[in-house]
C-alpha cells in the first residue's frame, strides 16, 4: 500500500513536529462522512466551462470510497457548487474582477441551480441514502454557504474524508474550515483533482502540514473495512 505523495521536506517537518505522518489510524464509520466536492458537469465534462480533466480520472476512487463508506455504516455527502443570479451582485463582487469580470459572471450561469452544468457527473454512483447539499461559497462549511454542518451534527459526525475538485480551491477551503470547526480531516491524495499537478501537490502539502491527514484511497478503505 503506497503512501500519499507528499513532498519530502513536508514529511520531514511533520515527523519532527508530531513524530508520525498520519494522525488518523482508525475510523468509526458511524461518525465519519465522505464529503464529495463539486463533481459536477461544470467541472468534469469535456469542454465544460471550468473543465478539470483530471477529475474524470478520480471517479473510480470516489465511487469505491462511497461504496466502502456506505457498507461500513458511514455517511456520503455530495456537494454541488451553486450560483444564484442575485449573488453575483452581492457576495461575489470582490471575486469577479479577479476572475474575468463580466465574462466570469456569464460563466457562472452554467452552474446555476438546475442548469446542465449544475448536475453531478453521471458516472458517479449515488445512493438513496446519500446526502446531496448545495453550497454557495467555495467552502461548504463557511457561514452562509450551506446546511452541511447542521446535517453532519445531526448524525454526530466528527471526521470528514474530503474528495473531489478543485483540490486547491473548494476542497482545501472546506478542509480548512472543517478543522477550525473541530472535525478530524482526511484529504484523499488520489481522489482529489485540480488543473495542474503542481497545484494539487502544493495544496495537499499544506493540508498535511496544518489541517489534517493526507491519505490514499487504499488507506481510507482499509480503515473502513474490518
Amino acid at each position: 500500500m503506497r503512501e500519499p505523495d507528499i513532498s519530502a521536506d513536508v514529511v520531514r517537518a511533520i515527523n519532527e513536529v508530531r513524530g508520525q505522518l498520519r494522525v488518523v489510524h482508525e475510523l468509526d464509520a458511524s461518525t465519519t462522512a465522505l464529503v464529495v466536492i463539486d463533481m459536477q458537469n461544470f467541472f468534469v465534462e469535456p469542454g465544460a466551462a471550468l473543465e478539470v480533466a483530471a477529475a474524470r480520472d478520480i471517479v473510480p476512487n470516489i465511487n469505491r470510497l462511497a461504496s466502502a463508506m456506505r457498507d461500513a455504516g458511514g455517511t456520503v455527502a455530495w456537494i454541488r457548487m451553486t450560483f444564484e443570479p442575485d449573488e453575483l451582485s452581492t457576495t461575489w463582487t470582490a471575486f469577479l474582477p479577479v476572475n474575468g469580470g463580466s465574462d466570469g459572471a456569464a460563466t457562472f450561469s452554467a452552474i446555476e441551480r438546475d442548469a446542465p452544468g449544475h448536475r453531478l457527473w453521471e458516472p458517479l454512483e449515488l445512493d438513496e441514502r446519500d446526502l446531496v447539499v448545495d453550497k454557495h461559497r467555495f467552502s461548504a462549511l463557511i457561514q452562509g454557504s450551506s446546511n452541511l454542518q447542521e446535517l453532519l451534527d445531526e448524525r454526530s459526525i466528527d471526521t470528514l474524508v474530503i474528495v473531489g475538485t478543485l483540490t486547491n480551491v473548494c476542497c482545501e477551503s472546506t478542509a480548512r474550515d472543517a478543522m477550525m470547526l473541530n472535525y478530524r480531516v482526511i484529504m484523499v491524495d488520489d481522489a482529489n483533482a485540480t488543473l495542474t499537478e503542481a497545484a494539487h501537490r502544493a495544496s495537499l502539502d499544506n493540508v498535511a502540514m496544518f489541517f489534517g491527514d493526507v491519505q490514499t484511497t487504499d488507506q481510507v478503505v482499509a480503515m473502513l473495512v474490518p
